[in-house]
């Protein structure tokens, strides 16, 4: 079940301070982000502009609310009976990175009780202060949009860079990683890069697994909203043969790829 912060008690709050977190809204019983059921909080702020942002709601950096970590975490431990075995909970976005120091107290936290932690993250951010994150972070899910450094900065406005160093690090540290791909038609599905990006990253032996999602038009009443052009509008969602091209391609590479 997913909750806009209005609904929440804590969105009163609305200082800034090493104890709240700036998130945009959280959904319960999660079955996408992660393995299990996990608890999903959306947070506030990214410097990515990517062409196809399916919640441009959830760019500006000063935008949404900021909840109480504490808080946060009894959200977690009520819910804690139903996470399992591979449940838990994950920080998606906007994008988390920007808020590394807060998330890293909530993560502690989490593992203090217990709780699985996840992250959902671009990479836009590779340092030590990210690393401390990620030594707390039991599951990466790393969005790699483009494998081509040009391409990537017109889809989303800057380099990969530190996408693909955040991706090696992780790799030498020998914790778990799933991979993210948005197949998007006249973007991200050539063939020749779809095959260098499957290359790139065929011997990590990190990669638990391979997210190949099609593109799709559900976030274009956002941009509406917000009074904001629409960039893909005219985009067709990834035919059946492009879906195949990209899934086939990945699983020359990978063992465990899912088309979503």
């Amino acid at each position: 079940m997913y909750f806009p912060l209005q609904d929440i008690e804590a969105a009163k709050l609305n200082v800034d301070d090493p104890e709240h977190l700036r998130i945009h809204s959280i959904e319960t019983f999660g079955t996408h982000d992660g393995p299990g059921i996990r608890l999903v909080i959306f947070v506030q702020g990214c410097q990515f502009r990517c062409l196809y942002c399916q919640n441009p709601d959830t760019l500006d950096v000063k935008g949404g609310t900021m909840v109480e970590i504490d808080e946060l975490v009894k959200r977690a431990l009520r819910q804690k009976n139903y996470f399992g075995k591979d449940g838990g909970v994950t920080v998606s976005g906007g994008e988390p990175l920007l808020q590394r120091s807060k998330l890293l107290t909530f993560f502690q936290k989490l593992h203090a009780e217990g709780i699985n932690t996840c992250l959902d993250t671009n990479g836009r951010l590779n340092n030590d202060q990210v690393h401390r994150l990620l030594d707390e972070t039991d599951l990466l899910l790393l969005d790699v949009k483009h494998i081509n450094e040009e391409i990537h900065k017109k889809l989303t406005g800057l380099t990969n860079k530190a996408t693909l160093g955040l991706a090696e690090y992780r790799e030498s540290t020998g914790k778990r990683m799933w991979l993210r791909y948005v197949l998007v038609p006249g973007w991200t599905d050539q063939p020749q890069y779809i095959e260098e990006w499957a290359q790139t990253f065929t011997d990590y032996k990190t990669v638990d697994r391979v997210e190949i999602i099609p593109f799709h038009q559900l976030g274009e009443h956002k941009w509406k909203l917000m009074n904001m052009e629409y960039p893909l509008k005219d985009t067709p969602t990834p035919s059946e043969e492009t879906r195949e091209m990209a899934e086939s391609t990945f699983k020359k590479y990978f063992d465990n790829v899912i088309l979503k």
